[in-house]
């Protein structure tokens, strides 16, 4: 097995380097970075502190730079862009494939990805502006325009003495596409099929007339959606005319996925999924400054809840006790509902149309989970104050706020993804502060009603 592809001795040879650079080892921190693969260089600078980072960055080997850079996150790419002269920018993205060097030159200065165009053929100038003309988040922003494509007429003997004549192929091949004239797409040819065929028969006879098509404007996380379910290696991108524009291959799609996985986590927290986890101090508090300003308003808005019954907390100081609990289970089962829809809601599993049923499932999850937790804390709560009546105030309020936990971790995200706005961004502080206040103020008011 390829050392490179064990996680283990992955792990293993980077936690070596990190000690290398920590002993001041240099020489021996350069081999073993001119050894690691592109990915792995940029996975040790963007767990590096920036001095030591800046130091690694000067072992990377000039024609290995530009595969760094792409696979570096935006935030650290764009600090060590700054940092290097426009000769380097432009020797390093030499060679460099269309859809990752499109990845690349928005960030260049705008005198660097000049030079860049210039030093391009025109060919290839062509195909790099064919992908910027999409945004980065759709099939035209993965798609790699290098592709073979045949007429459907071309004997299977034909294409391969072609294949041969070539010498290589575009990373990732596995199937080559099958266009007219004018270039409109038919089909694809997987090289299995092309390989065991009948050396005089015509590739349209083994062509698969059905072969994913995807629109050069669909939404990244569609591609994603389409790839997992069809189990693809590459698929075509072809326009409302049938022209053939590109491919998109798994290596972009699992960048996706990766993408969409920490966004969700960042998001969540408030936090950029390109966060620099060695960010300086003032830098991180600036960006986390915002998201805290929003979670104390929320905050104070529970607080003015709790204001309302400050003669019934005084007199019965049990609940201020009990408070927590009734918070505290609203929002965990809220955020377990929350984190459902919205994974739902990613893979295109949840919409409109099915919305009231999944409603109604999660109202009945609710209300199983609060009669059974209601009894359990109303048990608890008297053997704790030896009152009945506190008991089944918490375990009032304890099913009620389970119930509109249920309601909210439904409804908020929905109703975000149809205002367009990202649910895993706001959905949480929305929850919080939800099932904060009618769990206060479910607890508090049945507390006045029945105990004063």
């Amino acid at each position: 097995m390829n050392a490179n592809a064990n996680p283990a001795v992955k792990q293993t040879r980077l936690a070596a380097l990190r000690a290398a650079l920590g002993q001041g080892a240099l020489r021996s921190a350069q081999r073993m970075v001119t050894a690691l693969h592109p990915a792995e260089v940029a996975q040790l600078l963007e767990s590096l502190p920036p001095a030591q980072r800046a130091i690694v960055w000067e072992f990377v080997e000039p024609d290995d730079e530009g595969e760094v850079l792409v696979e570096l996150s935006e935030r650290i790419r764009s600090d060590l862009i700054s940092e290097m002269d426009p000769e380097e920018l432009v020797a390093a993205t030499e060679d460099m494939q269309v859809d990752d060097l499109a990845d690349l030159v928005a960030e260049l200065p705008e005198n660097v990805a000049q030079q860049l165009l210039k030093s391009m053929d025109h060919a290839d100038r062509e195909r790099l502006h064919g992908v910027l003309a999409w945004p980065e988040d759709s099939a035209g922003g993965l798609m790699n325009t290098d592709t073979i494509s045949l007429r459907a007429d071309a004997s299977a003997e034909v294409v391969l003495r072609y294949l041969r004549m070539r010498g290589e192929l575009p990373v990732r091949t596995d199937s080559l596409f099958i266009v007219d004239t004018r270039n409109r797409y038919l089909g694809a040819v997987p090289l299995t099929q092309l390989l065991t065929a009948d050396p005089e028969s015509p590739v349209g006879d083994v062509m698969d007339s059905e072969a994913p098509r995807i629109a050069p404007e669909t939404p990244a996380h569609e591609v994603t959606q389409l790839f997992r379910d069809r189990d693809l290696v590459s698929a075509a991108v072809v326009d409302d005319e049938g022209q053939l524009l590109g491919r998109i291959t798994i290596d972009d799609v699992v960048d996706v996925i990766s993408e969409e996985a920490a966004h969700s986590v960042m998001s969540m927290a408030g936090l950029n999924d390109e966060e620099d986890v060695f960010a300086g101090v003032i830098v991180s508090t600036r960006r986390r400054l915002l998201w805290l300003g929003i979670n104390m308003l929320t905050a104070f808005m529970a607080a003015l809840v709790v204001r309302q019954f400050e003669g019934t907390i005084e007199k019965v100081a049990a609940l201020a006790t009990l408070m927590p609990v009734v918070a505290s289970m609203g929002g965990i089962a809220g955020t377990q509902t929350v984190t459902l829809i919205i994974r739902g809601l990613a893979l295109g599993q949840v919409q409109w149309a099915n919305a009231r049923w999944l409603l109604f499932k999660e109202i009945g999850v609710g209300a199983l989970n609060g009669l059974i937790w209601a009894v359990v804390v109303g048990a608890v709560t008297i053997g704790w104050f030896g009152t009945w009546k506190i008991a089944a105030i918490i375990a009032g309020a304890m099913l009620i706020n389970l119930l509109a936990a249920a309601i909210v971790g439904v409804a908020v995200p929905l109703t975000l993804r149809r205002l367009r706005i990202d649910p895993a961004l706001a959905a949480g502080a929305i929850l919080t502060t939800f099932t904060d206040c009618i769990g206060f103020a479910t607890l508090l008011g049945l507390g006045t009603l029945f105990l004063l």
